[in-house]
């Protein structure tokens, strides 16, 4: 496990348009969603143990968002050959698992990926109404056993956004897994 923190995209960065399958070969894009509030970005993976450090707050995280007008997609990067618990397979059972309720997206190609600049997983991407780049950064600064996960960073940019407020600048890093690239 190589450790990396993400690389924080510019602040006010228009959101990268995508066009990529869900794990029932459904295509999904940003434009589907209309009368948003938010669009939050998040790139996961199954094998990384940042991942499922936090994959149970996430989905709860998802899902109390969701009602409140948000979208929120997870995308999986990885290059399946490198851990074959990334496959789809792998996908669909985390889903399961952890009661994922939002669109999980395979960036078969990895150009969606390096279009957002991510750089590990977890890693997280907050957007406005209008596509604009709030919060890039960690879900909160516990680790894999060092505290119980809260999402509080994540939910703070969340709550701010959602209330016309900006986000402070002084964001962390997300941390976690290096995304495993194709050679």
């Amino acid at each position: 496990m190589s450790l990396t923190p993400s690389v924080m995209l510019p602040l006010g960065t228009i959101a990268p348009g995508f066009s990529l399958p869900d794990i029932n070969s459904k295509m999904v894009s940003l434009e589907d969603f209309k009368n948003i509030k938010a669009y939050l970005i998040a790139f996961i993976c199954v094998h990384c143990p940042y991942v499922k450090h936090i994959e149970d707050e996430f989905a709860l995280l998802a899902t109390e968002y969701q009602k409140k007008g948000v979208v929120v997609i997870a995308i999986n990067s990885n290059d399946p050959n490198y851990d074959s618990a990334d496959d789809l397979e792998g996908m669909k059972n985390q889903i399961v698992k952890h009661n994922f309720d939002f669109p999980y997206l395979i960036d078969e190609t990895q150009e969606v990926a390096r279009s957002y600049q991510a750089a590990c997983t977890p890693d997280f991407y907050l957007f406005n109404k209008d596509k604009k780049l709030a919060y890039r950064g960690r879900f909160d600064r516990t680790r894999p056993g060092l505290g119980r996960p809260s999402g509080i960073d994540l939910k703070r940019a969340l709550d701010a956004v959602l209330n016309g407020q900006t986000v402070p600048e002084n964001q962390k890093p997300s941390i976690g897994c290096n995304i495993k690239w194709k050679d």
